[in-house]
């Protein structure tokens, strides 16, 4: 069973507000290995520090969230990323999944207790995919 502080988070968002928000809450949900990055560049340069979950910002000035989301996609496809913006567009979204996202949030109010379904949802898909085949993720690891 993972327990919540086995998680590494990666936050990367160009508004440093937003940034410190998402912080903030993963801190009060007691996750202590989270680093934020201000923009796309500098969380590519630092993917071997092989994070779970990177909750990445869809609009940023240097590299657009989706070279980033293909990028990590590339380095690592089973990294969890999460898109998150401010754009209620349904083709940004569908893109987004159609990348490699795991999920896709909608700033906004709600956007914290969005970030905490959506890390549940990650724990019950780890907790299945360990339940439904355990042998091909220990061969999967050891590969790593």
């Amino acid at each position: 069973m993972e327990t919540q502080n086995q998680f590494k988070f990666f936050i990367v968002d160009d508004d440093v507000f937003c940034a410190n928000v998402y912080e903030q809450y993963l801190t009060t949900l007691d996750y202590k290995d989270i680093t934020t990055y201000s923009n796309g560049t500098d969380c590519l340069n630092n993917l071997h520090l092989n994070p779970d979950i990177i909750f990445l910002d869809h609009n940023m000035e240097d590299i657009t969230g989706f070279e980033v989301l293909k990028k990590i996609k590339r380095y690592n496809p089973n990294i969890y990323v999460v898109m998150i913006s401010g754009q209620e567009n349904m083709k940004t979204a569908i893109d987004a999944l159609k990348y490699g996202a795991f999920d896709y949030v909608i700033k906004g109010k709600d956007v914290c207790e969005k970030i905490g379904e959506v890390i549940n949802k990650i724990i019950r898909v780890k907790e299945e995919l360990a339940k439904s085949n355990p042998g091909i993720i220990k061969r999967l690891l050891s590969i790593f």
